[in-house]
């Protein structure tokens, strides 16, 4: 009787065992080589957002009472549908409201004309490694040199080349903002730009003309109210005082108030022009209302 073999299908069986091993293997690693060279497994933390995603409506941030003591023409308006849009104020053009936002008033009263500007900037960095903070310290930094007021030796701004201003307006989505900001800032000057065809100029010192001896209060600040840097205002700030000077019109000063409160820098500009060139505006009562408005506008974003 012949016997049946059965060695061959035990090696078959052994043999496809070892071949289905040695696959596996294989495939595992494979999938361990597509990590890319040098990769960790871990990445640096990016650098942390700023505190503010949206900016406040500027027009409706001013109290009717604040109006009031800036801006005395208002309460010198009968009553009706004129003094309403005065005190609603103008919004500044700009097309990015996420990034910036604005309002002007101008009203003119029996013995001057008083004008009022509230702008709310949010600084956004584009750089992964530095923060908006960061970068909106910077561009802080920028504005206090651009006052001609050092940088404090304490302050944690960085000193960055004139030429990096607003840099946040010229990355990713910001080209037409920054292109905003230097419009308007145009706009502003043209009245500057006439005053300088006349042999005008904006400066702190005493006017040379004959009619500084018949002016009721001093060209330059008294000592204590000079343009300097601020205390418990926001995380750093600073109050600039400018006296406009014309041999052939009225003096005119602008105060002018500028704060930090982490990615949001808050420009405040109060400009009084007196009816008379024989007037000069007074720094200490000026500067108290502009700097009452600060305090206000601050404790709003603390809120």
């Amino acid at each position: 009787m012949q016997r049946k073999v059965y060695a061959p299908g035990v090696a078959a069986a052994l043999l496809a065992a070892l071949l289905a091993g040695c696959t596996a293997g294989s495939g595992g690693g494979d999938g361990a080589d597509d990590s890319k060279p040098g990769d960790t497994g871990s990445a640096a933390a990016p650098a942390e957002p700023g505190k503010y995603r949206t900016l406040p409506e500027p027009c409706g941030e001013v109290e009717p009472g604040t109006l009031d003591a800036m801006l005395p023409g208002l309460t010198e308006m009968g009553e009706g549908e004129q003094r309403e849009k005065a005190y609603e104020g103008t919004p500044t053009v700009t097309y990015d409201t996420d990034r910036r936002v604005g309002c002007r008033w101008k009203v003119e009263s029996s013995g001057a004309s008083h004008h009022l500007l509230v702008d709310f900037e949010r600084v956004v960095s584009y750089d992964g490694t530095v923060s908006d903070d960061d970068r909106a310290a910077e561009v802080y930094s920028t504005k206090l040199r651009e006052a001609g007021l050092p940088v404090p030796a304490s302050s944690d701004s960085q000193s960055p080349d004139a030429d990096d201003e607003d840099k946040d307006g010229k990355d990713g989505k910001d080209g037409k903002d920054g292109k905003d900001a230097s419009k308007e800032e145009k706009e502003e000057g043209k009245e500057e730009e006439g005053d300088k065809a006349q042999g005008g100029k904006k400066d702190r010192t005493e006017p040379g003309d004959d009619d500084a001896t018949s002016t009721t209060e001093p060209a330059t600040p008294p000592a204590g109210l000079e343009p300097r840097s601020l205390e418990d205002l926001g995380d750093e700030a600073f109050l600039d005082d400018a006296l406009t000077t014309a041999a052939s019109a009225t003096r005119h000063r602008t105060v002018t108030v500028v704060f930090r409160t982490s990615n949001v820098i808050v420009t405040i500009e109060y400009d009084e022009q007196p009816g008379r060139r024989t007037d000069v505006p007074d720094s200490k009562e000026m500067q108290d209302k502009a700097l009452e408005l600060a305090d206000g506008l601050a404790g709003k974003f603390d809120e």
